[in-house]
């Protein structure tokens, strides 16, 4: 049985390694050139109690370029492994992660603050992304053109790009990093990963996963440390071919600035602002569950996540009651505690950003329904929230809150909430609830996003491309296309023939 909070506070920091059923998995060094290095410095602590889990070493810009280096001479071995080679090194990973799912689950929870059935299908996803990635590692393929000479033969052919730099956010520690990771070393690339320094334990659980599996030294390597100088390091040594990031706006913009020095290949998973939208002719139940899923799945801390709900002026009043109904019933807690659906936010700086939207959207005429502010648990649990008559211009609607708040706002007809969806400077996710077939295309194309959850709140899959547009960044993960970001095109001409 798993122990409460209070339990672990009183049994210490050396708890979470007594419950892991491999203690193994729980790592205080990173993996450089397949050896495990740096004296632990950095606290790693689990935020629903603020006890010590661990301590990772707090590397910087040296660090970071031994293990680019490693990676670098492993390029030149790792991309002549033949694709079958690859993938059923992939595939022995995802058998690891599946067997130790448990596990990695535990750790996950204990580090970022999610209820541990979430955590669970994090690492369920992370593995998905990891056997779809090494089915797609047989799957390259290249292609011949028709030739405008007699003697000559046109061919295009992928090879891999060569040195991936990674970063990955702490919201979801595990699945963010097999997204990138899995389908580079199937390509044929190495990978430097910088997890972030709130989560880095999940990280170095999978690499020495990785690493169990086969996979060699120097391919796969995880640093932890300094994000800006390990961030430099990955946008300008000219080893590093790729940089993979997934992040704020923000931060996306400088390594953009930063990579332009050495013309680097890019892939940004950035800020989002997600508008989520009931028609009058929706399925209310459905939509409520929904908006639910989409909205406090992981404390509203995704970038996919429900940010802006509007419903429309026939149904406005049921949606919000209902909705507010089941918000005012979730469990909060401990994420390791039964039936706990809230978890922590990951630190305060969360509780102060959603308590400064509370304050502008009831400023501007907003009215609490229910929550609203800090949970008595203290620390930074926060009730679930819900907002009635928001206005538009709320500061809410305009940036991202990554917090479990519901702004619910008027709408009067398609045409007016197509708009104020797509009066934002983001495009990740979309969602909206209709039954009206045609008002469902119309919908779907107009809005400016990646991605769109056409009566679901729920869209992630590893066999679907998953990105944005406008500012929430550049290239696509998962699915076939998500391979792409790691292989470049090469042009062949044989001639005189």
């Amino acid at each position: 049985m798993i122990p409460t909070a209070a339990a672990q506070a009183k049994q210490g920091p050396s708890m979470l390694r007594d419950r892991l059923q491999d203690p193994a998995l729980l790592r205080e060094a990173c993996y450089i050139d397949g050896t495990w290095v740096g004296p632990p410095s950095f606290s790693v602590n689990n935020p629903a109690t603020g006890m010590e889990l661990a301590k990772v070493p707090q590397l910087s810009a040296d660090g970071c370029t031994r293990a680019v280096e490693a990676a670098e001479r492993a390029f030149l071995t790792w991309a002549k492994h033949t694709a079958k080679q690859r993938s059923n090194i992939l595939r022995k990973w995802y058998e690891l992660i599946v067997a130790n799912r448990e596990d990695l689950a535990l750790i996950l929870t204990s580090e970022q603050g999610k209820p541990l059935s979430e955590a669970l299908g994090e690492v369920d996803i992370g593995g998905a992304y990891v056997e779809f990635f090494a089915e797609e590692a047989r799957r390259i393929y290249g292609e011949t053109i028709p030739s405008p000479r007699p003697d000559a033969r046109l061919l295009a052919i992928k090879q891999p790009i060569g040195v991936c730099g990674a970063i990955t956010p702490w919201n979801f520690p595990n699945s963010m990093i097999t997204r990138k990771v899995s389908p580079a070393l199937a390509a044929g690339c190495t990978v430097v990963l910088k997890p972030a320094s709130e989560t880095p334990l999940s990280a170095l659980a999978l690499v020495a996963l990785a690493e169990k599996a086969g996979v060699p030294k120097g391919v796969f390597n995880v640093i932890t440390g300094d994000s800006r100088s390990i961030g430099k390091v990955f946008c300008e040594h000219p080893a590093v071919r790729f940089v993979g990031f997934t992040g704020s706006t923000e931060v996306g913009k400088i390594l953009y600035r930063q990579a332009s020095v050495g013309v680097k290949k890019l892939g940004l998973e950035l800020g989002g602002n997600a508008p989520f939208v009931v028609f009058d002719d929706a399925d209310i139940e459905a939509a409520v569950e929904g908006a639910m899923v989409s909205k406090y799945r992981n404390m509203g801390q995704t970038c996919v996540c429900a940010n802006r709900i509007y419903a429309q002026a026939g149904i406005y009043d049921e949606f919000v009651r209902k909705l507010s109904k089941k918000v005012a019933a979730m469990k909060i807690g401990d994420g390791t505690e039964q039936g706990v659906v809230q978890g922590p936010l990951i630190n305060m700086e969360a509780v102060d950003k959603i308590e400064r939207h509370i304050a502008d959207a009831v400023e501007r005429g907003a009215k609490v329904v229910t929550g609203g502010k800090r949970h008595a648990l203290g620390r930074s649990f926060f009730e679930p929230t819900v907002l009635a008559d928001v206005r538009p211009d709320s500061l809410v609607s305009q940036e991202e809150t990554f917090g479990p708040l519901a702004p619910v706002i008027h709408f009067k007809d398609e045409a007016d909430v197509i708009a104020m969806c797509n009066a934002s400077p983001f495009g990740l996710a979309s969602y909206f609830y209709s039954r009206d077939l045609g008002r469902v295309w119309r919908v779907a194309e107009a809005l400016e996003s990646g991605m769109v959850g056409v009566n679901t709140g729920l869209i992630t899959t590893e066999v679907a491309p998953f990105g944005g547009v406008k500012e929430s960044g550049l290239g696509r993960e998962g699915s076939r296309h998500g391979m792409e970001e790691y292989v470049e095109i090469k042009y062949v001409m044989m001639a005189g023939l």
